[in-house]
């Protein structure tokens, strides 16, 4: 079928939407779009088409190689049945994602979905897999509002002073919350707020971090899918401005062996549909939650073994996460705990009930968000079937606690692989091509690392993410 073959199927194209994006594109001299996905990998890649293009390909998509989604972090191609050299998907953008790149003058870019040639969904898309999540929370009558509280590390990549691989230079060696550390790379820091802020997104919070050269800097909360989004828009314009500005970032999970690693915090909460009253809020209990959200927490912390799976998806996530880092170590929860994996946040603002909500904090930027989002939804949405009791919460450091009184998360991406093909809810959501694939390209990650030092770990981790 020709590239000229509209896409029909249960998505179709808002034709208002697709005009506006070809007007702001005209206007604003855009020449080259990039249709943008997330591969089981983890890595952002996608195709561009010319401005000519444009209003064409925002029905036909772009032919993309199903065998992309069987190749892992290290562009090593895996066997997976369907996703070989026979067979094609088109990158089809949505236009409610347009945004100009502030870092890439002449350039545009769009969140795509990956669809079969006739415009239906294709079993192996994630961002299909996270509207399909959000579809089945809908169906038990909820909304889910999320936002990523991303670090990263920032500095220069240059040669290894005996030779071998390039490693990453910080670009500071400020204190954790140090006035030095926001003096040090400010200039950096303004030009990265104003280039989220021109694609949309809306920054709450920043600050220079523990490690050297390590930031924090999160945004606005949002609808599951938009969250989502945001959040690969965050990665690309992170890492498009520092090449701007001649420096190298990186969102990989460790990208330096001694220092703090780079986490990506999941804070999340259940509404109407209509948002308009917060689910897990109740100010009559102790620590102003509702039986929903502890059913949902208890969703959480059963699965939280094969969650990690996805959460931290990559080799390089499991040296983050170890007891008394504060990135969580432990299947458990607790209030405003940092060490559990689950910490019940304080209110905030006058209204109490509003602001209630969970962090996830084995949750890193190797992972597909799309992947690692929906499968969040479905845990939870499992302990809010089965009314799940999260047990009693932890109040200490789980460090302290007696051998096997709180289950220690896996040390490992293939034991959280392990993890995940024993759990049915969460292979059971992902399907058996998506699961194949995703175990298949994650199993060869694990394999290609073991054989290798820390050095190639760390040099391919934050050169990729």
């Amino acid at each position: 079928m020709g590239d000229q073959q509209a896409m029909t199927g249960p998505h179709p194209l808002d034709t208002a939407a697709a005009r506006r994006v070809v007007e702001r594109a005209d206007t604003e001299g855009v020449e080259l779009v990039r249709f943008l996905y997330a591969d089981h990998g983890g890595v952002i890649r996608g195709k561009a088409t010319s401005r000519p293009r444009l209003a064409e390909r925002l029905h036909t998509g772009i032919g993309h190689t199903v065998a992309m989604m069987a190749m892992n972090m290290l562009d090593e191609l895996q066997d997976v049945e369907s996703l070989g050299p026979v067979g094609e998907v088109r990158l089809v953008p949505d236009p409610a994602t347009f945004v100009h790149l502030p870092y890439a003058p002449g350039a545009a870019a769009m969140l795509a979905d990956l669809r079969q040639v006739d415009g239906s969904a294709w079993p192996v898309c994630p961002r299909t897999f996270l509207r399909e999540a959000v579809a089945a929370l809908a169906a038990e009558g909820h909304a889910l509002v999320a936002a990523y509280e991303p670090e990263f590390t920032l500095g220069r990549r240059e040669p290894a002073p005996a030779g071998g691989l390039d490693r990453l230079v910080p670009a500071d060696d400020s204190l954790c919350y140090s006035s030095v550390g926001f003096n040090q790379l400010h200039d950096y820091t303004m030009t990265l707020i104003r280039a989220l802020e021109s694609q949309g997104l809306r920054p709450e919070h920043y600050h220079p971090e523990l490690g050297h050269g390590q930031h924090e800097l999160s945004i606005r909360h949002a609808p599951a899918l938009r969250a989502a989004d945001n959040h690969v828009v965050y990665r690309e314009t992170v890492r498009g401005v520092a090449a701007r500005m001649s420096m190298w970032a990186s969102l990989a999970p460790k990208p330096l062996a001694d220092q703090a690693g780079n986490g990506a915090h999941l804070h999340l909460s259940l509404w109407d549909p209509g948002l308009r009253a917060n689910a897990f809020g109740d100010p009559s209990d102790r620590y102003g939650m509702s039986a929903t959200a502890y059913h949902f927490i208890g969703g959480l912390v059963a699965h939280l073994p094969a969650l990690t799976a996805l959460t931290c998806g990559s080799v390089n996530s499991f040296r983050r996460l170890t007891p008394r880092s504060w990135s969580s170590a432990y299947a458990c929860y607790g209030m405003d705990n940092r060490e559990a994996a689950v910490r019940i946040c304080s209110p905030t603002g006058r209204d109490a009930a509003a602001s209630a909500n969970l962090e996830l904090k084995p949750s890193d930027s190797s992972a597909n968000p799309y992947l690692s989002l929906g499968a969040v939804i479905h845990a939870g949405l499992d302990g809010l079937r089965r009314g799940l009791d999260p047990g009693d919460p932890v109040d200490v450091d789980p460090a302290t606690l007696p051998a096997g009184r709180v289950r220690r998360l896996p040390a490992s991406l293939d034991e959280a692989l392990d993890a995940l093909e024993a759990d049915d809810v969460l292979m059971d959501a992902l399907g058996p091509l998506r699961a194949s694939a995703y175990l298949a390209v994650k199993r060869s990650e694990a394999r290609s690392f073991a054989a290798q030092d820390a050095a190639y770990e760390m040099f391919h981790h934050f050169r990729v993410f």
